[in-house]
């Protein structure tokens, strides 16, 4: 069982928490019918993110056998049959269906189908374009708040939404830089050899620039403030600093720079994430 829980990559379910974005930036976390639409569309997500990792290590086994880490994965290491990792992921399809089907908007399911023909697209080859691929996942964390904020029919900030996009950015070529320092070559994924420390190092610096000024600009916008009656979100921003600069200091080093592989092994960063979200809370919902 665990190795069929490894193959649907669980533990990166944590990105799909997104989902709850706009519930919990809405003031509506406790809002027990728009909680149970959420919940349901974050399990749609799951399913679907689950199929499209299957999809991708099924096209990617024989470069997956070449990579230090990668070969561990269950279809490259030969503990799990292409054939039972097809039927794996046809079986979440449906059951994301049927999740989805509980919450039905129209322009939710369409979000939805894009992501899943975007993660095709990536895996079946555009992964191997340049700034494509990170476009890509960048459009993964959109979607995944545009498709909570349609389900439980909220409206959040624009600055919210470039916050987001700007720190995934950072994210995609944190992950590109690691990758491309490990390996050193395009032999486990064609885009390295296209892509340089240095351009990786640059536009990661803009990213997470752009990333913590949008934060701030929201934290300080009139209509933000005037929604959640105080003007105190300013005093998270120092935390948001605070936040980056460890997770760039991990990334840095040996890590092979996954958001979700950094967040979960590093004890400081999960506790400064964990002590925001608790601020953010009081801050939404208490005061």
């Amino acid at each position: 069982m665990k190795h069929y829980l490894k193959l649907m990559r669980v533990h990166h379910y944590i990105k799909n928490l997104l989902v709850f974005a706009a519930l919990a930036c809405g003031g509506q976390l406790f809002h027990l019918e728009k909680l149970a639409m959420g919940f349901s569309a974050f399990i749609a997500f799951c399913m679907v993110s689950s199929a499209v990792y299957i999809i991708n290590d099924i096209r990617d086994k024989e470069k997956d056998r070449k990579h230090p880490k990668k070969c561990r994965r269950p279809i490259a290491a030969g503990i799990i049959s292409v054939r039972r990792a097809s039927v794996l992921a046809v079986l979440l399809l449906l059951v994301a269906a049927i999740c989805n089907a509980l919450v039905f908007r129209a322009a939710s399911t369409l979000l939805l189908v894009l992501y899943f023909i975007l993660n095709l697209a990536y895996s079946f080859g555009l992964k191997n374009m340049p700034i494509v691929d990170v476009t890509i996942l960048v459009a993964g964390f959109l979607l995944r708040i545009l498709y909570g904020a349609i389900v439980t029919e909220i409206t959040i900030s624009n600055w919210l939404y470039l916050t987001v996009v700007a720190f995934a950015f950072y994210f995609a070529f944190g992950k590109r830089r690691n990758e491309l320092m490990q390996t050193g070559n395009g032999e486990t994924r064609q885009v390295l050899s296209v892509y340089s420390v240095n351009f990786l190092d640059k536009n990661m610096g803009m990213c997470l620039t752009l990333a913590n000024v949008f934060y701030a600009l929201w934290s300080t916008d009139e209509k933000t403030m005037a929604f959640y009656s105080n003007n105190y979100l300013i005093f998270t921003v120092p935390m948001v600093l605070l936040i980056t600069m460890k997770y760039s200091l991990v990334i840095e080093g040996e890590s092979d720079g996954d958001p979700v592989e950094v967040l979960l092994h590093d004890k400081v960063l999960l506790a400064l994430c964990v002590v925001y979200l608790a601020v953010m809370f009081v801050l939404l919902y208490l005061l």
